[in-house]
């Protein structure tokens, strides 16, 4: 089953909060999903360890010498499994690359993300030549307006498209949703719609971005 890592060199471009959500998504759909929770804060195993009933599975014992063993166990065993990478690349990072079939960038509407970004994908290129294989990867904007894009997002989004660079149509929006799931360590459908705001539209935005996954990843598996 395919492994999907979430790699961005700068932090804060919103790795954990993309892993997460749509891990737990999936997972609440019925799906079987782990994730290796390989940032040096373990923002997801600490999520794991609250009162969430969603069938998540996550290991945080992750490093270089053992995420090979573990990916190739793991994908044997789950249908999705996702890599919450550090920010720094290493042999850790290399090896979770070597075994992706889908490398996810997240990135927020900004020159910076954007120029880090691109750092990711020269990262997944050097891997392609040292093993001679196509990792695919797509960009993904996070914390976007869900109403009209700014001026900057379009700009960057047009940039990217006159690259030819890969990325999903549907983006994660700014929600304060994906905030409360670490907060309150539960996943999108325990939560609270009295507490938190406009979560029937986080739940909708995490639906269709998973759904898009699933027809990108399911497309990669057969090819």
């Amino acid at each position: 089953m395919p492994v999907i890592a979430v790699a961005n060199p700068k932090g804060g471009a919103g790795k954990s909060t993309t892993t997460l959500v749509v891990a737990s998504t999936l997972a609440a759909n019925g799906a079987s999903v782990m994730i290796l929770d390989c940032d040096p804060n373990r923002p997801i195993r600490d999520w794991r360890r609250g009162p969430s009933k969603n069938p998540l599975v996550v290991d945080g014992d992750v490093n270089e010498s053992n995420i090979t063993t573990k990916l190739d166990t793991y994908r044997r065993q789950h249908q999705f499994v996702f890599v919450d990478l550090e920010g720094t690349a290493s042999r850790l990072m290399s090896r979770a690359l070597a075994r992706s079939q889908l490398v996810i960038i997240p990135i927020q509407a900004s020159p910076t993300d954007a120029e880090q970004a691109a750092k990711a994908i020269r990262l997944i290129q050097e891997e392609e030549q040292s093993f001679e294989k196509t990792i695919p990867y797509r960009i993904l904007f996070t914390r976007t307006s869900p109403a009209i894009p700014t001026k900057l997002e379009r700009a960057i989004l047009s940039q990217l498209r006159g690259g030819h660079v890969p990325q999903f149509g549907t983006h994660l929006n700014e929600r304060s949703a994906y905030k409360s799931m670490f907060y309150h360590q539960l996943a999108l459908e325990e939560l609270d719609p009295a507490d938190v705001n406009g979560l029937p539209q986080a739940r909708d935005n995490a639906a269709k971005l998973a759904e898009e996954l699933i027809e990108i990843v399911v497309g990669k598996v057969a090819a």
